[in-house]
């Protein structure tokens, strides 16, 4: 156990937080200046991403890294530990803030500075960054609330009819979620006296199995429904259409993913429970895995389909926490859908803004008249659809292998389904945006730029996946064997 408290000094495990609030409080401090706002979030925004890669750099070479703040003994204090996965989901959505940022300089109108789209941007940013770092569950939920707060006020910012309908369904859901993640947590703390997450992996050893089963059950449906899994999913294309793009691509890109991210973690602590719940959550999981791409070949409105295939993701993303074999594919499939889908997100505002319509049957024409947006939209389209070489193939072939692996044909049956459907659901809205004739004239779209940063990327890393998957390894070994972790807090016997 810790004798000695964590080194103040590691301030590198907290600086992408920090970063963020601060940052937030300065633009809240200068709304009356407008001009300045979008240009000191970048600033910001560069430099949480540049802490994030020299944290990201600092655990592969020496493991997890931990700090508890003023000077507290663990397992006691606020407690942040950041490893492999928790680091490199915090990187990938960093540099989709920096992209939402920098589309946002060409779209947010002067009212929505003024109303503050960067404060909430930054503070939605702290809570991510937050629930990927922290080693506490209790502050797990803090940042959760954190990531409430920010979103809504950012799917609310215009306040026209539709976002506020979208707000209600969004805020009721997201607090049904939040009630289950904190009668969890105290049932937890009631069974084993600790929230710290390196001290969980200790006590559950000695608690009772069936209560634990039961508190590990309220934590999945909690972060399925922060997931957006089927049957609590309607929620996500309901409301992630409704704001500007740029942050329909934020929502869709990172917020998501934090319940997988969650989901994962926990469940690890808790791996007896997990193989007790795995067959309730592989039928979810392929629930989830068809009906979004089912769904997205039926629907007219191009970024509610992209919903649906988002959603369609997380039913992969979730196999992780049904098979142990799959966490290497899904920690990676998590990774890069992060971007992937925020690019698409992207992509579909930059379609909707040349043709000046969301309805898929009233587009048509861009073939020929933007070779760029009809490029980048098929690729992102082969991208998800696990097409190779393409950045998807990479994590469904490891979620392959270890499905098979493991004995989990049927997963591993239904993943390869799902990426036949998401193929067509893609195939169907390239058709009818490009391919199909157009008589009324095309708009011209803000600034390409942004798309092109993360559909580069994407293209960069499906041809050169090595560093992306070898930290997913390293961060799959350390979830499986959380020893690394465990001394990086303090708490090795």
């Amino acid at each position: 156990m810790a004798t000695h408290a964590t080194p103040l000094a590691d301030w590198l495990v907290i600086l992408p937080v920090l970063l963020c609030l601060g940052g937030g409080a300065l633009l809240l401090v200068l709304r009356r200046a407008p001009a300045w706002q979008p240009w000191l979030c970048l600033a910001i925004l560069f430099g949480v991403l540049a802490v994030d890669g020299l944290l990201l750099a600092r655990i592969l070479a020496s493991g997890p890294v931990s700090m508890t703040m003023g000077r507290w003994l663990p397992p006691f204090g606020i407690s942040f530990t950041a490893d492999a996965m928790g680091v490199l989901f915090a990187t990938m959505s960093a540099l989709v803030a920096v992209a939402v940022v920098l589309s946002l300089l060409g779209e947010a109108p002067e009212s929505a500075v003024r109303d503050g789209v960067y404060p909430l941007l930054l503070l939605l940013m702290a809570g991510v960054g937050g629930a990927f770092l922290t080693g506490d569950l209790f502050n797990l939920y803090v940042w959760f609330e954190v990531m409430l707060i920010a979103s809504f006020g950012l799917v609310v910012l215009a306040g026209n009819p539709l976002q506020l309908d979208a707000a209600v369904k969004y805020g009721i859901v997201n607090l049904v979620a939040t009630t289950l993640f904190l009668m969890a947590l105290g049932l937890l703390y009631g069974a084993l006296g600790t929230l710290n997450m390196a001290d969980i992996i200790g006590a559950a050893g000695k608690a009772d199995r069936l209560v634990l089963t039961v508190i590990a059950g309220l934590f999945a449906l909690a972060f399925a429904i922060k997931a957006a899994v089927f049957p609590v999913n309607a929620w996500l294309p309901a409301s992630y259409h409704t704001p500007p793009a740029p942050i329909s691509a934020l929502l869709g890109g990172v917020l998501t993913k934090v319940g997988v991210y969650a989901l994962l973690r926990v469940l690890a602590l808790l791996p007896t429970e997990r193989a007790m719940l795995s067959p309730a959550i592989t039928a979810v999981a392929i629930a989830t895995m068809l009906l979004g791409p089912l769904s997205a070949i039926a629907e007219t409105n191009l970024r509610r389909a992209v919903g649906f295939l988002l959603i369609g993701g997380i039913g992969i993303a979730i196999t992780g926490a049904a098979t142990a074999g799959a966490v290497p594919g899904a920690i990676v499939y998590v990774g890069q859908s992060i971007l992937v889908m925020a690019a698409l997100y992207l992509v579909a505002g930059l379609i909707e803004r040349a043709t000046g319509t969301t309805d898929t049957r009233e587009m048509g024409g861009l073939y020929a008249a933007s070779s760029r947006l009809s490029i980048m939209f098929f690729a992102l389209v082969l991208a998800i659809a696990g097409v190779p070489p393409f950045l998807g193939f990479w994590p469904k072939l490891l979620l392959l292998q270890g499905l098979i692996g493991a004995g989990d044909w049927l997963l591993a049956l239904s993943l390869l389904l799902s990426s036949l459907l998401t193929l067509i659901a893609g195939a169907r809205l390239w058709s009818f945006v490009f391919w199909h004739p157009r008589h009324a004239p095309l708009l011209r779209p803000p600034s390409y730029a942004p798309a092109i940063l993360l559909v580069g990327t994407v293209l960069l890393l499906g041809v050169a996946p090595n560093l992306l998957i070898g930290i997913g390894m390293v961060a799959a070994h350390d979830l499986a064997d959380p020893a690394r972790y465990v001394v990086a807090v303090g708490l090795a016997p």
